[in-house]
């Protein structure tokens, strides 16, 4: 059985699994630096009663300090390294590092993280610690967040239970911009990606929801990045793994298995 799912937007999402709410990388405001958000706001209901913050590496677009102030009655799980400065500068009182291939039980939920083929240090400034990705388990449910990664071959045997395989993959497909720099997915290699994996269900994320300020101005092709991305995911699956569900959901929109 696949969990219940709302899409806020990049890689901002809300897994519902036994009952547990479960927020990866929160990006809860309208501004980031240097980005805008370009579709509706997060609505508060999103974020209230989280138990469990998952966040996948420090990059600003993937863990934003604003946005985990709202969040301190949460569990967060980050990657090792990053514990101090998130308690330092979002005030969490608990905080969770987990390394790769580490494995951890809260609220029933058995979460492991595993590799991402990305660099995770937080720059300008800030730690240097890795990215990652997590593989969540429920009674009967499965999900992998891939966070920001690359593809690589590891994808095809992540750890997770064999009695329900993996319900559903939330991959990137894109990015904030114009261009794609090292460690990202563009939607052919999110394709890619699927046939290691070979989830029921793939869902695509980070796309269509933040973009440099001003550009959208100059740029004639902003609204095809924005939106282009996903779609070129699912005809590509269509093809090459039929068998496989994929579920464009629009920022803000809950997909709920049939």
């Amino acid at each position: 059985m696949a969990p219940n799912i709302t899409f806020l937007g990049h890689t901002s999402v809300l897994i519902e699994i036994d009952g547990v709410r479960v927020l990866t990388d929160p990006v809860l405001y309208s501004r980031l630096l240097f980005l805008d958000r370009v579709v509706r706001p997060v609505g508060p209901e999103n974020y209230a009663d989280i138990d469990i913050v998952l966040i996948s590496h420090l990059h600003h677009d993937h863990c934003d300090v604003r946005s985990l102030a709202l969040l301190r009655s949460a569990v967060v799980i980050a990657p090792v390294g990053s514990g101090t400065y998130l308690r330092r500068h979002a005030r969490l009182p608990r905080v969770v590092e987990l390394a790769e291939n580490t494995t951890i039980e809260r609220a029933g939920l058995v979460i492991t993280a595993v590799h991402a083929d990305h660099d995770g240090k937080r720059v300008p400034f800030g730690p240097s610690a890795p990215a990652i990705g997590f593989v969540v388990s429920g009674k009967d449910t499965t999900a992998y967040f891939a966070g920001d990664t690359d593809v690589y071959p590891e994808m095809a045997s992540l750890p997770m239970p064999e009695s329900t395989g993996l319900d559903v993959a939330l991959l990137p497909v894109w990015g904030w911009g114009p261009n794609l720099g090292p460690g990202h997915m563009d939607p052919i290699r999110a394709v890619d990606a699927l046939e290691l994996l070979e989830p029921a269900t793939a869902m695509p994320i980070h796309w269509g929801t933040l973009f440099p300020r001003g550009m959208r101005r100059v740029l004639p092709s902003s609204s095809e990045l924005l939106t282009r991305p996903p779609q070129q995911f699912a005809e590509a699956a269509a093809t090459r793994t039929p068998d496989i569900e994929v579920a464009v959901v629009q920022p803000g929109q809950v997909w709920a298995p049939q």
